[in-house]
């Protein structure tokens, strides 16, 4: 089944160029049609497949409160006062009231992705990490594969962490994730579900350590 076509990154790259209200509302329906309602059949649609790696994860297909983000932009603490975001993106997060990583789907124009892992963990769940990874070495190696560049990572080792562990590198990161590109066309094909879907699954060792190491159930 296709989601996405060339509308919708017609949309995507119209919006870029003209961000603003007055364009927007003259083209709502456009991004009803071909933005909004594609990524809400996507992400019902993901469901059943997502908690075959997973039961722990939720696919939230509501339009609002769900696990699609809003195109409206937080402008409040922004230079860039652009309303809306130029591309849609879903994120599948652990179980309400749980904490644990979760899978991004990030869909624009040139840019598309399918990520997942924790971001700047709060400090006790940073910790916990860390710990994990220096206790269980053999496993962070099989878990870490494509872990993404980490440029808050620290410059020394974190307090109570030996400068001489062989994970040092990994454990003064303060964020853990993993993406893979998705070209456009592999977006708009009859198959993305299933890439979407094959993408998530290739980091789910990352995913099921950082879940434990948070005391979340993957």
């Amino acid at each position: 089944m296709r989601y996405f076509d060339d509308e919708t990154f017609r949309f995507l790259r119209e919006l870029k160029r003209h961000n603003d209200r007055d364009w927007f509302a003259k083209n709502k329906d456009r991004y009803e049609r071909s933005v909004k309602e594609p990524m809400l059949q996507f992400i019902e649609d993901a469901g059943p497949e997502l908690r075959s790696i997973s039961p722990s994860i939720v696919a939230d297909s509501r339009p609002s409160g769900g696990s699609m983000f809003r195109i409206h932009r937080d402008v409040r603490f922004s230079k860039d006062k652009s309303p809306y975001k130029p591309y849609v993106a879903a994120h599948f997060s652990p179980l309400k009231g749980t904490i644990g990583p979760g899978y991004y789907l990030h869909i624009e124009p040139g840019g598309s992705i399918v990520a997942g892992g924790m971001w700047m963990p709060d400090p006790p769940v940073l910790q916990s990490i860390r710990e994990r990874i220096a206790a269980r070495p053999t496993e962070w190696k099989k878990a870490r594969a494509g872990l993404d560049h980490d440029e808050s990572a620290l410059r020394r080792p974190p307090r109570g962490f030996s400068p001489d562990d062989p994970m040092i590198e990994d454990i003064k990161r303060k964020s853990f994730t993993s993406s893979s590109r998705l070209g456009d066309d592999r977006v708009m094909g009859s198959d993305f579900l299933k890439a979407f879907v094959q993408g998530c699954r290739r980091i789910s060792p990352l995913m099921s350590f950082l879940a434990a190491a948070a005391g979340a159930r993957w």
